[in-house]
């Protein structure tokens, strides 16, 4: 028992160290494109571990995330233009959003949810798509594919200031998330992931737990939009795009599926790389085509690290730890 806390509290340790590293970072390096950078790594990285309850734990593969990401931006760009851009506006923004997101994957979850996971993906597809269209005919509201600037709060107008707020909500998330699923209700998930009939036969209403994690899901990533579209002062439909969808699924993928430090590994590998070709393609045009690289990467992560790079390395040492604790107890048994 001594030694599982002694464990637990470490990794604490860890954890809050990381944290002051990043609080510190644009204070002891003073370079605006890498707080940029970092803070859109942060905003993904909530996407991704949206995602990540979906997939990771509950099983479930969506096509139609990206529009829980859209609802986030469209309530926030729009809230902020139309009404005020204050602080106290941008925070009912995030609400509202998150009010919007919660209700539509409620009602998508309570509707498809009883079907297979291909089935379902397919009609979150659809139902992405529609949201999309509208997102490009409503242009008195969204201004279609054009899109339209906003005013962020005037606290954001200090990038370090939205760094940190962002770096926060990083933090805030990725507790309640890592609260959520290790919780009961989370060890549910877990099971429904690995065998959903044989959790039926046990009594549980799977339909109830998955209903819920789609809700978790898609509140997570409508915070995740309203903070992308403060970074850009700008918003148009490419927000509900399937790009979006597929960007999240790779970083959680590529980081480790089922682990929510594996997608915030993830999002930094992919807008690290994006940020890095970016550069290439000024001097070396092959670049410009980073799409092609995206794939290498991709077949790369899949075959090097097959449950991703955190999956992986979590597999590789606990392996490790198995034969050195054979190993102690043979020389004790030999002793």
């Amino acid at each position: 028992m001594e030694h599982m806390l002694g464990k637990i509290n470490l990794k604490s340790v860890y954890f809050w160290l990381i944290v002051l590293v990043f609080v510190l970072f644009p204070f002891v390096i003073d370079s605006r494109p890498m707080t940029i950078l970092l803070t859109q790594i942060f905003i993904f990285a909530i996407l991704a571990m949206s995602y990540d309850i979906l997939l990771g734990y509950t099983g479930i593969v969506s096509f139609g995330h990206a529009m829980f990401f859209g609802f986030g931006a469209y309530a926030t760009s729009v809230m902020l233009k139309n009404i005020d851009s204050s602080l106290t506006v941008f925070f009912l923004s995030i609400i509202v959003g998150m009010v919007i997101a919660g209700i539509v994957s409620f009602l998508i979850g309570l509707l498809t949810l009883r079907l297979q996971s291909h089935f379902f993906a397919m009609f979150t597809l659809a139902v992405s798509g529609l949201f999309l269209v509208l997102a490009e005919k409503w242009r008195s509201l969204t201004q279609g594919n054009d899109g339209f600037t906003f005013r962020a709060p005037e606290i954001f107008s200090d990038r370090i200031n939205f760094y940190l707020f962002v770096l926060f909500c990083l933090v805030l998330v990725f507790l309640l998330l890592r609260l959520f699923v290790n919780s009961p209700f989370g060890k549910v998930l877990i099971a429904v992931k690995e065998n959903e009939t044989r959790t039926k036969a046990l009594g549980y209403k799977t339909i109830y737990y998955k209903v819920v994690s789609s809700v978790v899901a898609g509140v997570a990533a409508s915070l995740a939009g309203s903070l992308y579209v403060v970074s850009l002062r700008f918003v148009n439909t490419s927000m509900m795009a399937i790009d979006v969808t597929l960007n999240a699924l790779l970083m959680t993928i590529i980081g480790g599926v089922g682990t929510l430090v594996g997608p915030i590994v993830g999002a930094a590998i992919i807008e690290l790389a994006k940020h890095n070709l970016s550069i290439l393609a000024k001097t070396y045009p092959i670049f410009e085509r980073w799409i092609i690289f995206f794939g290498i990467i991709y077949i790369l992560a899949v075959i090097f690290f097959p449950k991703g790079v955190v999956g992986t390395l979590k597999e590789k040492w606990e392996g490790r730890k198995m034969v050195r604790q054979q190993a102690m107890k043979q020389k004790e048994d030999a002793a």
